[in-house]
């Protein structure tokens, strides 16, 4: 079975689901050009969740996939927290914020029962999970909607965790890829590899369609993965300039500059890896440390910072999430270039 025939679309292109830089726009627009568009619901309250997906399902018909994490919250440490504030102490010093004024805790959500009885309303054609999966009773509400689920494996042994409960479909997120990394069974980074390299080894070891992800901008990158055997491929970074997601001006600007050419795994923002443009922050800490709160406390000290860099046009405190390879970003409509993305395989499917 082809993505196309599995999921209901025209096109074997995925749009990443992308917290912080997109809403339902960018989604439709993909759906509506035949690729599979995502909504992710980590940072979304049940009101805002609703709302979103009420406003894919009034502009489009085709399918769409909606996104979730499915890590378990921390109980916060108030040692960790200590620790966090006082690296960040000399940024409050020199902006002039009281550090005891910034909130605690953080926004990203696990998926639960209450975000399942406000999806289930919809009934999305697709549910797609990071960091694993959901407690067996929350992903039987999800196939019980009729849903295809799909996760993101880092590793050839969680491709086959993956597999071993019943996913439909394995999203192969090699090293290269922007934002959170969907590692779940290790915290060790060292285990990440490249897409190109990842592709082929999760490929051989499962029976279900495997979808590339990673350092993918174009429709030469789309045919060499689905070359290497995947069944489609998901991106990200290449939709980031598009008029239709919500990226900031700030990161936009990074974008476009010299300085996305240099991309990092980083834990500073929300305490676990993730892949963003190199920046002050990430440079004068280092990019992975062991003071941060763990996932997702991390963001909360940093908010005030941020807010007053943004205000004067500075990402020395924003996480510019971006994979290793921008060359794709381009301000043209994300419909143009989700079929951009699949021209080689529109050619080989009129051939």
């Amino acid at each position: 079975m082809t993505l196309q025939q599995l999921f209901g679309i025209t096109l074997p292109i995925i749009q990443a689901p992308m917290a912080g830089v997109q809403d339902s726009a960018l989604a439709v627009a993909v759906c509506n050009a035949g690729g599979l568009g995502s909504i992710p619901c980590a940072l979304l309250p049940l009101d805002g969740l609703r709302a979103e997906l009420a406003a894919v399902a009034s502009q489009t018909s085709r399918p769409f996939n909606v996104n979730f994490f499915c890590h378990t919250t921390p109980a916060p440490s108030a040692e960790r927290e200590r620790a966090w504030r006082a690296a960040l102490s000399p940024y409050f010093a020199e902006y002039g914020i009281d550090p005891e004024a910034a909130p605690a805790g953080g926004a990203r959500l696990p998926f639960s029962h209450e975000t399942a009885d406000v999806v289930g309303e919809f009934k999305p054609a697709v549910v797609s999970f990071h960091f694993g999966l959901p407690p067996d009773d929350l992903l039987r509400r999800a196939r019980e909607w009729g849903a295809k689920i799909l996760s993101s494996a880092t590793t050839v042994d969680e491709a086959r965790w993956l597999e071993a409960r019943g996913v439909d479909a394995i999203i192969a997120q090699g090293a290269e890829a922007g934002g959170h990394r969907g590692i779940f069974l290790s915290d060790d980074v060292t285990t990440q590899v490249g897409t190109f390299a990842l592709v082929p080894q999760i490929v051989a070891a499962v029976k279900v369609p495997v979808i590339a992800a990673g350092g993918i901008a174009d429709a030469n990158g789309v045919k060499a993965a689905m070359a290497l055997g995947a069944a489609g491929v998901q991106l990200g970074t290449a939709y980031l300039l598009c008029p239709e997601a919500t990226t900031g001006a700030v990161h936009r600007a990074a974008l476009k500059s010299d300085a996305a050419r240099t991309t990092a795994l980083t834990n500073l923002f929300t305490g676990r890896p993730a892949r963003g443009i190199v920046n002050r922050l990430m440079r004068e800490l280092g990019p992975m440390s062991t003071s941060t709160p763990a996932f997702p406390l991390a963001a909360a000290a940093l908010a005030p910072l941020r807010a007053r860099a943004e205000g004067l046009g500075r990402g020395d405190f924003s996480p510019l999430w971006a994979g290793q390879n921008t060359t794709g970003c381009r301000e043209v409509s994300a419909s143009v270039l989700t079929r951009e993305l699949a021209a080689h395989v529109v050619e080989a499917g009129a051939a």
